[in-house]
């Protein structure tokens, strides 16, 4: 008989380890809530009493997030003309998909020394 998987939703001290686990990165509270900022650059921000994320993403990919996966995310009124994204922590699959978000993000923030220097992180698609 299999073992049973418990799904382990990611919570609001996962986005902050793994968040300050990504280079250069420092956490500063900015309008009642945390933020994450990568050479001073806002990349993620734990908002809804640390329920969600808000990150970085490009318009057309954001809401192409948003129709194929609205329970998972969606675009905050004020955030809707700025290329931010929203995703519920207890959506998200797991650990892996919650640090594939914000290494997008960080990646979209980052300056070009800091992407040149951590090449495993990547380039933002389309660069």
């Amino acid at each position: 008989m299999a073992a049973a998987t418990v799904r382990v939703m990611p919570d609001a001290e996962d986005v902050r380890r793994i968040a300050l686990s990504l280079p250069d990165t420092t956490e500063k509270i900015a309008w009642s809530m945390p933020t994450f900022r990568v050479a001073g650059k806002m990349f993620a921000t734990l908002p809804e009493e640390e329920t969600s994320l808000a990150v970085r993403c490009p318009k057309e990919e954001r809401d192409e997030l948003v129709l194929a996966e609205p329970e998972k995310f969606w675009i905050a009124d004020h955030e809707a003309q700025f290329a931010w994204v929203r995703a519920r922590l207890a959506a998200l699959e797991d650990e892996d998909e919650l640090r594939d978000i914000l290494a997008d993000s960080w990646r979209q923030a980052a300056p070009p020394r800091l992407l040149d220097s951590y090449p495993e992180l990547g380039r933002p698609v389309g660069e």
